[in-house]
């Protein structure tokens, strides 16, 4: 009767040792496709660069017109606004897509 008992321990730690090395498995998977969706939301961050470099190239160029003419420093600042907003509104496609990738995919 202790052999018995032996064969069915011997048998269920045999299934629990493939069992943990399909976790382990699944486990590697997993974390690998966590770490790809990080390096696909920065990539897709990268699109952030592009309006933060033309913010700062047209509140520059705004700059330069307002103290080139001052009296038109109502409508240069009311332009450069609007262009702000909407540069930005790139950014904030590129952050959208950066989240849908980390919390959806």
């Amino acid at each position: 009767m202790a052999k018995a008992i032996t064969n069915t321990q011997s048998i269920t730690n045999s299934e629990t040792d493939n069992l943990t090395k399909h976790t382990r498995g699944d486990i590697q998977q997993m974390e690998l496709e966590n770490g790809l969706k990080a390096i696909g939301a920065g990539l897709a961050m990268v699109g952030a660069f592009g309006p933060g470099i033309g913010i700062g190239l047209l509140v520059q160029g705004a700059m330069q017109g307002i103290g080139r003419n001052p009296d038109a420093a109502n409508t240069i600042q009311t332009n450069m606004i609007l262009g702000i907003v909407f540069t930005e509104a790139i950014a904030i496609y590129a952050l959208v897509v950066a989240l849908i990738i980390l919390f959806v995919l």
